[in-house]
């Protein structure tokens, strides 16, 4: 517009309102740029040469991200609330109106590219790692990452019950398509580093698979029983990777046999197995060793209050004086931490149950859930290395609350100069609120509010009629009626 030969007399004052219409298109109201901005590569987030993400849009690329972060960190805040942000920005610049519907926010999230999303995972977790001082990093000079599997429940629409089937036990239309996943954790730092989901019928062990290339040597990889066997011991080993795994429930160990390195400490020969896992190609399997030596040690888990309990570790650390068994058995005992990491992901984070209707959008939610995730743990780590305070002792939920309320001041402050102070404010709000130490406190899984009493759904909706005077009858009792 002010390059028009048409309109001469007007360019000065249209240039001005032109970059004036640029400004306020790249501002935002969502304050969590300003708090997270420098954890993420600022390209990433650029406008597009060419393609989808090319032109200048209300819902940019880069705006379009931080509505969706804020929707993560927000778990009750719908596509409504971003779109209501966005007609108050234009409002308060005196830009026009913005059509009140969600439908150009969505298409903006649809939008998104699936990659950028998982470059912006992977940036965040090697910065978050990186904040621990290198002592606490490793152990014994090896980097220990623990894994675990996980499920989500999704909407139940046709799309996601094709590519995440319900369980079959349940009714066509009573039950949701269910989402499995398998992450990689850093034990120092507890960020995400990587994850493979899938269907609930693929097993852990084959999406484990498809992450072998994660790790690297020096690596030590820490699991419950359900990971323990041959193959994948073999194959981390062939890669330089040492492992640490509760020893599976059908493998018996005589104890009578193999080298003794100490008191509950052998050295085995374990033989391959006769099949090939259907997930492991050919050449993998000509690769694995007909032998492997592991190393087979046992303790005694005591918690206060309770009957002792006997735990059985395999690893391929064989070398007991520079491995000692106490010091391994101390590690295997930080696998738990994995529990609590998804707990944080899954109930305070609300990513229990997803709320797309595609699969595709299904994967971009997933994707934002687990940055907001990794940009929590590292405002948490940035907080334990400046002041000093043990991470496990800084509260998750109350980083979360802290961040959000945080980031409202720091975009309302007016010079960078006050933007740090509240920065560095809030690191040191997240060091004093530190988790009680509760040493065998025991909270069984177990609610105490009772819910409505509203019949199951046992059939599908449009099938399903309610019982008149259902208060007469049991709530969960197969008998129809009492008397």
């Amino acid at each position: 517009m002010p390059h028009t030969p048409f309109f001469p007399a007007w360019r000065a004052r249209l240039a001005a309102f032109g970059r004036r219409v640029q400004r306020v298109r790249q501002e935002s109201l969502l304050h969590l740029e300003l708090l997270f901005a420098e954890l993420i590569p600022p390209w990433l987030l650029s406008q597009s040469d060419d393609g989808p993400n090319s032109r200048d849009r209300i819902y940019s690329v880069r705006r379009t991200f931080w509505g969706f972060l804020y929707q993560a960190l927000n778990p009750s805040c719908p596509c409504r609330e971003i779109v209501r942000q966005i007609q108050a920005l234009f409002c308060l610049n005196s830009l026009g109106s913005v059509d009140e519907r969600t439908g150009a926010y969505c298409q903006a999230r649809l939008r998104l590219p699936l990659d950028i999303l998982q470059r912006i995972r992977h940036a965040v977790a090697a910065r978050a790692d990186k904040l621990l001082p290198q002592a606490e990093q490793l152990w014994h000079d090896l980097r220990p990452k623990v894994i675990d599997g996980t499920t989500v429940s999704l909407p139940d629409t046709p799309k996601n019950q094709r590519e995440y089937p319900q369980s079959r036990s349940q009714k066509p239309g009573c039950g949701f398509p269910l989402m499995k996943i398998v992450g990689i954790f850093s034990l120092s730092s507890g960020v995400l580093l990587d994850y493979q989901k899938g269907n609930k019928h693929r097993h852990e062990l084959a999406l484990l698979y498809k992450l072998l290339d994660h790790f690297k040597p020096r690596d030590l990889v820490i699991a419950d029983r359900g990971f323990c066997n041959f193959v994948l011991l073999a194959l981390l080993l062939l890669r330089g990777v040492g492992s640490l795994f509760r020893l599976h429930h059908a493998r018996q160990i005589d104890w009578r046999k193999g080298k003794r390195l100490g008191k509950s400490d052998r050295l085995f020969t374990w033989s391959k197995p006769l099949l090939k896992p259907r997930y492991l190609p050919p050449y993998l399997w000509k690769l694995i060793p007909s032998e492997l030596e592991v190393r087979v040690l046992r303790f005694q888990l005591q918690v206060p209050g309770f009957r002792p309990e006997s735990v059985t570790l395999v690893t391929t650390m064989i070398d007991a004086e520079k491995y000692p068994a106490e010091e391994v058995a101390r590690l295997y005992a930080r696998r738990w931490k994995i529990e609590l990491w998804f707990r944080d992901i899954k109930t305070s984070m609300g990513m229990e149950v997803l709320r797309c209707q595609s699969p595709r959008m299904i994967h971009k939610e997933l994707e934002m859930f687990l940055i907001a995730y990794n940009l929590i743990r590292a405002l948490m780590t940035e907080a334990s290395a400046i002041h000093e305070v043990p991470l496990d002792r800084i509260s998750f939920k109350g980083t979360v609350d802290a961040a959000r309320q945080y980031s409202i001041a720091i975009a309302q402050a007016r010079s960078k100069k006050k933007q740090r102070q509240l920065v560095c404010e809030l690191l040191a709000v997240l060091a004093k609120d530190e988790v009680p130490a509760r040493p065998g406190r025991r909270e069984p899984r177990a609610v105490k509010r009772r819910p409505k009493p509203f019949p199951l759904l046992n059939r599908h909706r449009r099938c399903f009629k309610d019982i008149p005077h259902r208060n007469r009858y049991w709530k969960n009792n197969p008998r129809n009626a009492r008397s």
